[in-house]
């Protein structure tokens, strides 16, 4: 079985001016960003609250948790499935310290990979008659 050549993410880290509809969705309502991805990807839309609810439970455990499990999960499934160069430890570093950016840059992959996955809804105004 061949293997695909290794490639390089289509935008940086720190790219968010490549596509500003990411940035914006990204800068006003990550978590609803981070759940586009998650379904985009074909993973459960809700699977980032386990970000966003994991350190309330754990510490009410008493355990500590320091990565963030779904960005960490996603940002390495993308990784393996597009080829695309990287690490455990720059994933692990790059979900705890950049989360948001990665959220971001996971969002301008995919539509590099897949096509648009933005979702454009159109409201026209009604006519009363």
């Amino acid at each position: 079985m061949a293997t695909q050549p290794m490639t390089n993410w289509s935008t940086g880290l720190l790219d968010c001016c490549e596509s500003m509809s990411t940035c914006c969705y990204g800068f006003w309502c990550c978590p609803c960003l981070a759940c586009t991805v998650s379904a985009s990807f074909g993973e459960n839309r809700c699977l980032p609250l386990c970000d966003m609810l994991s350190p309330a439970i754990t510490s009410a455990l008493g355990i500590p948790l320091c990565v963030p499990p779904a960005v960490l999960s996603m940002r390495v499934a993308i990784r393996h499935r597009y080829g695309i160069k990287g690490s455990l430890c720059k994933d692990i570093a790059t979900s705890c310290f950049c989360e948001w950016c990665s959220w971001c840059q996971m969002h301008r992959e995919l539509k590099y990979r897949n096509g648009n996955t933005t979702v454009i809804v159109n409201v026209q105004p009604t006519q009363v008659r």
